[in-house]
């Protein structure tokens, strides 16, 4: 077929696409239906839809066929997506708050006005904070079951800064790095910024499948793994000990890196330790403060071997050469009087009262969770897709989030993830009300 008419083909598909003469969620001609209506050979047919789904108009699913995509959702759904709207229930993100939050912080400032060290805190301060304040992290990080020194904890901005931190210090650009095959967005970012390779690894009950980790490091040399074990985001598992032990010892045969991240773990009260406890000399654990207190505290921590502080410190230093004195001047009168364990206590229990309503309102729906999690993961049915489920929602004032964010493969499942912790709970019964009633119109 010449250029300029496979050039044609494709423009003018896109063209239907986009100007609605082809309507979304439509199954588009199968790949040797497209290759005898338009005489093509069959590989040009499968090129053709390869550059519509490179421009994000159509989903080729295996097994199913090739669809439209639903082109009114915002770019970048779960990710870059905030509710623009004054109307608009988001349940696309976390960012849960509890009543007294605002007057919790006036008083805080207060005190911290009144200290006798507030000009100290406008000059620029150690790298990863200063000794005593790496030691109050260090106690924190004991109740999530680590042991550590100050000098083996750095302060960083939020955990999303540290994991960009432990990537920019640990790993070189092409390297391998063994993910769930449903993920946090947020690392994606972080390898597309730094040019790493994701290899999806697939689930297996309340984990990852540790046979299909192993077979992937015998056919790549992988170099890291990423991984969430205690309230996955967004399946909500705590893996169990025994499991955790297994990832353990693949990690030492292989010579891995384990990158931990434990940014919800406090939810999940009492559960096994941390991969950084079990493997201390080949783990990063990175955490924040950020959904346990609140989103605008960029605060967060980094735990990893001593011998390897100087290369996030160096990698801390090129990024954003000191610590904010304030914020963690703010974030350590917290720690230490006790504020930060009392908020996460309160918001466990807010979370199970949230998945209680959840699933009161959602019903006989398939869903996955964890009975403390601000977040709820539902497949959809054999029929029913993702992006129109969500433009419906989105129609009806509703944001959510498609599985596309969180996919860190070619395949992607039909299914919307469902963030609980950002709105008041009136407004987040009639969200779930909706969101039962649409998936329900959707599956007939």
């Amino acid at each position: 077929m010449p250029r300029a008419r496979y050039k044609q083909l494709v423009d003018q598909l896109a063209a239907d696409i986009r100007d609605g003469r082809l309507t979304p969620g439509s199954r588009l001609p199968t790949h040797r239906q497209l290759a005898a209506r338009e005489g093509l050979a069959l590989v040009t047919a499968s090129r053709v839809y390869a550059e519509l789904e490179a421009m994000g108009l159509v989903s080729g699913e295996t097994g199913r066929g090739t669809f439209v995509k639903e082109m009114a959702l915002p770019p970048g759904q779960g990710v870059d997506l905030l509710a623009s709207a004054a109307d608009m229930v988001d349940l696309s993100f976390n960012y849960p708050s509890l009543p007294g939050q605002a007057e919790m912080l006036r008083s805080a400032l207060r005190q911290l006005a009144q200290g006798g060290d507030l000009d100290a805190l406008l000059r620029y301060q150690p790298l990863g904070g200063r000794p005593h304040e790496r030691e109050i992290a260090a106690r924190h990080l004991a109740e999530r079951g680590l042991s550590v020194s100050g000098t083996e904890v750095l302060w960083v901005e939020g955990a999303q800064h540290g994991l960009m931190l432990t990537g920019l210090a640990l790993l070189q650009p092409g390297e391998v790095v063994a993910v769930d095959c449903l993920s946090y967005p947020g690392f994606k970012l972080v390898a597309e910024a730094l040019r790493l390779e994701l290899l999806p690894i697939p689930a297996a009950g309340m984990g990852p499948d540790l046979d299909a980790l192993a077979a992937a490091c015998q056919r790549r040399r992988v170099r890291a793994v990423y991984t969430m074990p205690t309230m996955h985001n967004p399946l909500g598992w705590v893996m169990s000990l025994t499991r955790r032990r297994e990832l353990v010892a693949l990690a030492r045969r292989e010579g891995l890196l384990l990158i931990e991240d434990g940014a919800y773990a406090y939810l999940a009260g009492e559960s096994p330790p941390p991969l950084a406890a079990l493997a201390p000399e080949a783990t990063v654990y990175v955490t924040g403060l950020s959904k346990s207190v609140a989103a605008g505290l960029r605060t967060g921590f980094v735990a990893l071997p001593a011998a390897l502080v100087p290369r996030l410190e160096r990698a801390l230093r090129a990024c954003s050469w000191s610590t904010p004195g304030l914020t963690s001047a703010l974030a350590c009168a917290w720690l230490e009087d006790g504020t930060v364990a009392r908020l996460e206590a309160r918001k466990r229990e807010d979370a199970c009262e949230r998945q209680a309503l959840a699933a009161e309102l959602l019903g006989p729906l398939k869903r996955r969770g964890h009975a403390s999690s601000y977040f709820v993961w539902l497949p959809l049915g054999e029929d029913v897709r993702a992006d129109q489920v969500a433009m419906d929602l989105l129609r009806l004032g509703v944001s959510v989030s498609t599985a596309e964010p969180y996919a860190t493969g070619p395949a992607v499942p039909h299914a919307i993830r469902l963030a609980l912790g950002s709105v008041a709970l009136p407004q987040l019964r009639r969200a779930l009300g909706l969101v039962r009633e649409v998936i329900d119109a959707r599956s007939y």
